[in-house]
């Protein structure tokens, strides 16, 4: 039995090479022999921490030069897995049959009994295309009528979609947030109720209801004596209802809407 050619460890003794083709796997394509025997190599990356041992089978040849860097050549593209080298399986794909060639079972020649246009789209026979497109108008016909009975259920049984309470006049619109106490009474008139927000904290608020025409001002203010018009509310038909009517803008764009509608009635 003759004995396997030793490696050439003294050619690569304390010199970092490269291996042609690199190993699959690993980044970093610098090496050093760390120990050799007959039959494997073991070398470590220079970068990465990986250390394998190479069947001694895999090398070829070495470059007579080591500038820029000694390569070492594999006779076989290798990759690192599972703390190992194994030979790298290329795939063989095969090639797609002609788009010219019919498929299996295709016929030249349709079969009388087989459907055709419209009932083959649809999967029937002649016979039933009629019956089926008949069927089809009626469904859709049926489906619009339930979609507009269910839109007429939700406008006439929702309360949200009712027309909104509209007060008996509009001389709400007149007031402006540069209105206080004494401007809105000369605008309107003494009110029939005049009310102040318990426990209202740092701002206060007060409603002045006009009930005669269906609306109440809100003022409102850092001090009572310094409360000026936010909006309106409307009282409903009952007077018992309380819904903004009107709102003003601040000086810097924002309006008042959003804050009547979360103040409730005092």
């Amino acid at each position: 039995m003759s004995t396997p050619p030793a490696p050439p460890q003294a050619e690569l003794l304390d010199r970092p090479f490269s291996f042609y083709p690199p190993i699959h796997g690993v980044e970093n394509n610098e090496w050093r022999l760390k120990e050799a025997t007959w039959s494997e190599m073991l070398v470590r990356n220079t970068q990465d921490d990986v250390e394998v041992a190479i069947p001694r089978r895999y090398f070829g040849a070495v470059s007579e030069t080591d500038k820029p860097v000694m390569i070492v050549g594999l006779n076989q593209e290798l990759e690192y897995r599972m703390g190992g080298v194994w030979p790298v399986k290329k795939n063989v794909f095969s090639m797609p049959s002609s788009p010219l060639k019919p498929p299996p079972g295709y016929k030249s020649t349709p079969d009388p009994s087989e459907p055709t246009g419209l009932g083959a789209m649809m999967g029937v026979s002649s016979e039933g295309t009629d019956t089926r497109i008949s069927r089809l108008i009626g469904v859709s016909f049926l489906g619009l009528i339930s979609i507009v009975f269910v839109i007429w259920a939700v406008i006439k049984f929702t309360p949200e979609t009712k027309p909104t309470f509209v007060a008996k006049d509009q001389s709400y619109l007149e007031l402006n947030r540069e209105d206080d106490y004494f401007s809105v009474v000369r605008k309107l008139g003494p009110p029939s109720e005049d009310h102040w927000r318990p426990n209202s904290g740092e701002l206060q608020y007060r409603a002045l209801f006009f009930k005669d025409r269906g609306y109440a001002v809100i003022l409102m203010g850092t001090k009572q004596e310094d409360v000026h018009y936010i909006g309106a509310m409307g009282l409903g038909p009952d007077g018992k209802g309380w819904a903004p009517l009107h709102s003003v803008d601040y000086a810097r764009g924002a309006n008042t809407m959003g804050m009547l509608r979360s103040l409730p009635r005092f």
